[in-house]
C-alpha cells in the first residue's frame, strides 16, 4: 500500500463516522501496544460522542485529518470545564502509517493555535509515561509535565501524566 504524500492531507471538522473512526484507532492502537481493554475503547467512544454533541464554536475545537480521503489522525480542544481549570486537549491520535510524518506535529499546532487566538489562558492533556514520540510533539509546543501517578485502568498499571501550557495574557 502506498502513503498518500503529504500534499494529499487535509483537514476538517466533523463528518460522518469520524467519531467511529477515532474511537477504532485509539482502540486499537492502544490494545495493540499496551494492552489496553475494552473499558478503555468505551471510554473514548462515550466522551468524544459526548463532546461532540455538546460541540460549541469558538469554546471547542476538533480536526480530522485525512489522506487520500482516509482517516489519518485527529486532535479536540474541550472548552466544557470552567475558564480557570483551562481547556482540554483530547483524542490526539496519529495512525501508525502516518506516525513520523509531521502529521501529529501538524494536528496539535492547529489545537495550540486554536487556543491561543480564543485567549485560553491554560491547556492541559492527561496521558502516560511511555509514550515517548507524542510527549516530545507536546514539549516542542510548550507543555511542560506538571503532575503524574500511577492508576490502575484499563486493564494495566500506567504511569498517568498530565502537561500544560500557560499563556501570558
Amino acid at each position: 500500500m502506498t502513503v498518500p504524500s503529504k500534499n494529499e492531507i487535509k483537514f476538517q471538522g466533523y463528518s460522518p463516522g469520524v467519531i467511529g473512526r477515532i474511537t477504532e484507532a485509539h482502540a486499537l492502537y492502544y490494545h495493540e501496544h499496551w494492552g489496553f481493554d475494552v473499558s478503555f475503547e468505551t471510554q473514548v467512544g462515550r466522551e468524544l460522542s459526548e463532546f461532540m454533541a455538546a460541540f460549541q464554536e469558538g469554546r471547542d475545537g476538533f480536526w480530522a485529518a485525512t489522506a487520500g480521503g482516509r482517516f489519518a489522525g485527529s486532535v479536540a480542544i474541550d472548552g466544557r470545564e470552567t475558564p480557570a481549570e483551562g481547556v482540554r486537549l483530547r483524542w490526539f491520535i496519529v495512525v501508525p502509517e502516518h506516525q513520523g510524518t509531521g502529521l501529529g506535529k501538524a494536528l496539535l499546532g492547529r489545537a495550540v493555535d486554536f487556543c491561543q487566538q480564543e485567549g485560553c489562558p491554560r491547556v492541559y492533556l492527561w496521558t502516560f509515561e511511555g509514550l515517548d514520540a507524542a510527549r516530545a510533539l507536546y514539549e516542542g509546543e510548550g507543555f511542560r509535565l506538571c503532575e503524574e501517578h500511577v492508576v490502575n485502568q484499563w486493564g494495566q498499571r500506567i504511569t498517568e501524566q498530565m502537561f500544560e501550557i500557560r499563556f501570558q495574557r
